[in-house]
């Protein structure tokens, strides 16, 4: 597989705060380590792999989520604490190099980064992000939304082999 390696991973699972909606049924997959730091090879493998409208940035430093779209981030440099889950939820450190699969509905915030802190953000083939924050208002459309996303054809870094398949499927 050229640069990269073999996937150890890590799963999250988080509930309903009352907020925040997440998502009981999938969980959060962090693959630590698992790409090299070059743009286009994370860019590249995510697109390959079948998850587009990439984009390059950082993470909110509020709490909101995706009621349209399961994410996926690859740290392409520096590290960062995030916190998934809503208010409760787990604070997890993200180095360069590691990816983490967020589904549809969990909530996710910037808590503390290094100045080089950057992702590449990618969604499965034909969804597209929305960003909620939890507002009352929107609680019923938003658990409609999440409960008709479709899951992934494929792994954004090991496609058809990949971990995520078993675990959301």
């Amino acid at each position: 597989m050229g640069d990269y390696m073999p996937a150890n991973y890590v799963t999250y699972y988080f509930h309903d705060d009352g907020t925040i909606p997440n998502n009981a049924q999938l969980p959060l997959v962090l693959y630590p380590s698992v790409l090299n730091n070059e743009q286009d090879s994370m860019d590249n493998r995510f697109l390959k792999e079948g998850w587009g409208d990439t984009w390059i940035g950082g993470v909110f430093d509020y709490h909101h989520f995706h009621s349209t779209a399961h994410e996926v981030l690859g740290v392409l440099s520096g590290a960062a604490t995030i916190q998934f889950g809503g208010k409760k939820g787990e604070s997890l450190h993200v180095n360069t190099g590691d990816v983490v699969i967020i589904p549809a509905g969990v909530g996710h915030k910037c808590l503390d980064a290094t100045k080089d802190f950057r992702v590449v953000g990618a969604y499965p083939e034909g969804q597209k992000n929305d960003l909620r924050v939890g507002k009352a208002s929107e609680r019923s459309k938003v658990l409609n939304n999440i409960g008709h996303v479709s899951l992934p054809k494929t792994d954004p870094v090991f496609g058809k082999q990949g971990a995520l398949l078993t675990l959301w499927h």
